[in-house]
């Protein structure tokens, strides 16, 4: 398994290395535009492989996608960050740029790669490989599910005063603070549903928090998040790598499943060798049907904005 990041930013750099120590992958390409950087940081986790015990090599390219040939799973993280104040959608104009470019450049020597994508506006830069590569629509997806219910499950915890490891819940929709669909009716303490233990104002306050994870981190930070998006993406190569065929929200192009068409969004997926291998039709409630359907409308509108 050879897997490529491209972006050796924090968020790149944070992927690559939880990807080596998990050890599944043989090898991990970081790709960045800065002369220098992505060998820097390749060398920098090469030399923690003694003390983590990984055997996957890690090496660092400034530009050139040569050295990514034959990669199983690409991940493109590169465009600008979000500073605090900014929203996901205001990095549309620069990032899709980014995107395309990258895109095209990683499918001329991996045309059976699959992609995932990590830059925001996340769903937006998804539907713009999708409707740029002509890669078969299971090997392109959106990160943003899995990094979002990541949150939802903090902040479920949190509440709860429960470890985390005891707790289960799914976010929907959207990656935007606005988007975002956390699907608190569903969400579970050890197979019991939380409303058993919780107020509703205390679960409002859960989805609240959970929506605004993101921005929250950008606040306290300057910039966005590394650690758990890097963890996020990371996973889901596993699952890919594994064949695992576990379960992630993720951003997948849909062609009628909730009722949705031509948009790439976050819903349940199965995630194996084939990249996206079914898209799994929950039952929502007629609330979260509409949320879900409100959270279609602002995906869409980001997506008008591109030059396509």
């Amino acid at each position: 398994m050879k897997v490529t990041v491209v972006g050796a930013g924090a968020v790149g750099a944070s992927c690559a290395e939880y990807i080596a120590i998990k050890d599944f992958a043989s090898e991990v390409v970081i790709l960045d535009i800065k002369e220098g950087f992505a060998e820097g940081k390749a060398m920098d986790l090469m030399q923690t492989a003694s003390l983590n015990s990984f055997d996957t090599k890690i090496t660092g390219s400034t530009n050139d996608y040569s050295k990514t040939a034959g990669s199983d799973v690409c991940v493109i993280t590169s465009g600008i960050p979000r500073k605090p104040g900014m929203t996901r959608e205001e990095l549309i104009g620069i990032n899709a740029g980014i995107v395309k470019m990258v895109s095209a450049s990683l499918i001329k020597h991996s045309p059976d790669t699959i992609i995932i994508v990590v830059s925001n506006p996340m769903d937006t830069m998804t539907y713009l490989v999708h409707k740029t590569t002509g890669l078969p629509k299971n090997r392109i997806i959106g990160m943003g599910g899995a990094l979002d219910s990541a949150r939802f499950k903090y902040r479920l915890a949190e509440a709860l005063g429960a470890p985390i490891s005891d707790v289960d819940g799914m976010v929907i929709g959207g990656h935007s603070d606005k988007g975002m669909v956390p699907l608190i009716g569903k969400a579970v303490r050890n197979s019991v549903v939380v409303s058993e233990f919780l107020s509703e104002e205390r679960m409002e306050q859960v989805v609240q928090d959970t929506k605004v994870g993101g921005a929250t981190l950008t606040g306290l930070l300057g910039t966005s998040a590394w650690y758990a998006p890097g963890a996020a993406v990371s996973a889901m190569v596993q699952a890919i790598a594994c064949d695992t065929k576990k379960i992630f929200p993720c951003s997948a192009l849909l062609a009628g499943e909730f009722g949705l068409n031509d948009l790439a969004i976050g819903v349940p997926c199965v995630l194996g060798a084939n990249g996206i291998e079914k898209i799994v039709e929950i039952s929502l409630t007629d609330a979260e049907k509409a949320k879900l359907a409100e959270s279609a409308e602002g995906v869409k509108k980001t997506n008008g904005l591109l030059e396509l």
